[in-house]
């Protein structure tokens, strides 16, 4: 597949990278800084800051792309700043009549009871609650229409670098949590998962989730 992924420098963008590269897929990576892109085989590297609508439709268009992938993170001290360019690149592919999006998520908007977030149910420190809410209202405003096929992969509630292990559950909507109660996905394994899904569409203009 033809794939662009924007956030290619970040922590599981570069895993993501990757893992679509070893799996034979070619990619336009896009940065704010391409310099710092990683190095492989059928990369190309642009740079766009998700500002101006016209020029990242253009690179969907340059690119003929499958899909595209966003892994992008907000700066720590204005999360909110993920929701407008979010917003550009969803106008971006619907100017290009598709393709497919995959957002890299968050866990807080998933359930750990019946009608209760990881969110709500007051386990979250309080310096993670602007991400946390960032992230559910990117969701929402996938899930509330924007014209375009998206789907929202939310990762388990500790999401770090780990192992590639191949073994993994999934949900949609539901926290996956192991027998002690942990809820821990690598990014190793979650861009397994995440190729998977572009490889084979199973939650199409849906949110679904991960871990062990």
């Amino acid at each position: 597949m033809k794939v662009v992924l924007y956030g290619a420098t970040g922590k599981s963008g570069k895993v993501i990278l990757k893992e679509l590269v070893d799996r034979g897929h070619t990619v336009v990576a896009v940065a704010r800084n391409p310099q710092n892109v990683d190095k492989l085989a059928n990369v190309s590297v642009v740079q766009d800051d998700l500002t101006n609508v016209a020029k990242t439709a253009q690179i969907l268009k340059d690119a003929n792309a499958d899909a595209v992938v966003s892994a992008l993170g907000p700066p720590l001290d204005n999360t909110d700043a993920l929701l407008p360019i979010s917003a550009n690149l969803v106008e971006a592919i619907k100017q290009n009549n598709g393709p497919r999006l995959i957002v890299v998520g968050g866990a807080g908007g998933l359930f750990v009871a019946p009608g209760v977030t990881l969110r709500d149910s007051g386990y979250l420190p309080e310096a993670w609650l602007p991400i946390v809410d960032t992230h559910i209202n990117l969701y929402n405003s996938l899930k509330n229409g924007t014209g375009i096929t998206w789907t929202y992969f939310a990762p388990a509630g500790f999401f770090e670098p780990g192992e590639r292990t191949g073994k993994f559950r999934l949900d949609t909507d539901n926290l996956v949590a192991d027998a002690q109660g942990t809820s821990r996905i690598s990014f190793e394994d979650y861009a397994i998962a995440l190729v998977n899904e572009l490889e084979a569409p199973k939650h199409l203009n849906q949110r679904f989730t991960i871990g062990y």
